[in-house]
């Protein structure tokens, strides 16, 4: 499904592929609001730093990328795709509507 122009997932949708375990969740808020909350698992990378971080990732692995409501992470998303990721995804509503308990 696309939203924002670029490929995305729901919430639910990235609570499973969670639950499998071989995929990378990218974080993009900025430090203090991770703190507050964030999905078990998530790394945290602030969309101002993204650019200088992507050779941390392996640009074919499965990779999500979630902010407080979609609007960064399809930004993010779209860094990302013209740098060469092949499989990446923005979450839809992002860590607002995220079901499960966000860690701290």
């Amino acid at each position: 499904m696309f939203g924002w122009g670029v490929p995305t997932v729901s919430v639910d949708e990235l609570a499973e592929i969670l639950a499998q375990g071989r995929q990378v969740l990218i974080d993009v808020r900025e430090p203090y609001e991770f703190a507050t909350g964030h999905v078990k698992g998530a790394v945290n990378v602030p969309l101002g730093t993204l650019a200088d971080k992507l050779g941390k990732f392996d640009p074919h692995a499965q990779t999500y990328v979630i902010c407080q409501s979609g609007h960064r992470s399809a930004t993010a998303v779209r860094m990302l795709m013209r740098s060469g990721f092949d499989h990446v995804y923005s979450v839809k509503r992002g860590t607002s509507g995220w079901r499960a308990k966000l860690v701290r």
